[in-house]
């Protein structure tokens, strides 16, 4: 099978595990409003892990041919989850957060096989980045109406440094669509991007141990 055109592969074979994070245990209940603001303060903080992870990894392949098309200071997410936790923990956030298992995990997938080839790079690159700019919002919504926050503690979730929603979405997908990969390193490519969803799926059952401490009265 040749795929035509490879955005809309990518999209379409991850449909059914994207589904499957999105109706996870600990997710239902941060959309449903059923969590505590401490509750929702664990998914940001093992945010912060992942995304460190996947910047540090960026930043190694900025002079790679295939990769620095996908290095795009615009969307980093590291600087804004910094000053939420500041704002959701105090100052001493550093010292008060580690990361879960499957997030450790997560970091290790990333720093092993993303760092070394642009293929997984950018397969854990549209995992995280795509889902931000459009399912993400959903959440940066609940956290203003269900928590009162806006500003810090919710900037993970502004992304008016790349313009035009809309407009990134096709302009990522185009970089998708031109990358000179050919079937094979497509199906590679694919393959991660899968097993980034299922390591992100890990984080949330983690997340979900223990989760009546965090449901809200």
């Amino acid at each position: 099978m040749v795929f035509s055109v490879f955005s809309q592969t990518l999209r379409e074979s991850t449909r059914q595990v994207h589904d499957r994070a999105h109706h996870s245990r600990y997710m239902n209940a941060l959309l449903s409003g059923s969590l505590t603001l401490d509750g929702y303060t664990r998914l940001a903080t093992q945010h912060y892990f992942i995304y460190r992870a996947l910047e540090e990894t960026g930043a190694a392949l900025a002079g790679d041919a295939v990769g620095a098309p996908f290095v795009i200071d615009e969307l980093h997410r590291t600087p804004a989850l910094a000053a939420d936790l500041e704002f959701l923990i105090g100052p001493d956030w550093q010292a008060r957060i580690e990361p879960l298992p499957a997030t450790q995990e997560y970091v290790h997938r990333v720093h092993t096989v993303a760092r070394h080839w642009a293929g997984g790079y950018v397969a854990h690159h549209y995992t995280r980045y795509l889902g931000d700019l459009a399912g993400g919002q959903v959440v940066g919504a609940l956290l203003q109406r269900r928590y009162g926050i806006a500003g810090p503690g919710a900037l993970f979730y502004d992304f008016t440094s790349v313009g035009n929603p809309h407009a990134f979405r096709l302009r990522y997908r185009a970089l998708l669509d031109q990358a000179p990969w050919d079937e094979a390193e497509r199906n590679r490519v694919v393959e991660e991007t899968l097993a980034a969803f299922e390591l992100n799926i890990a984080v949330l059952d983690d997340l979900a141990e223990g989760l009546e401490e965090y449901l809200a009265a």
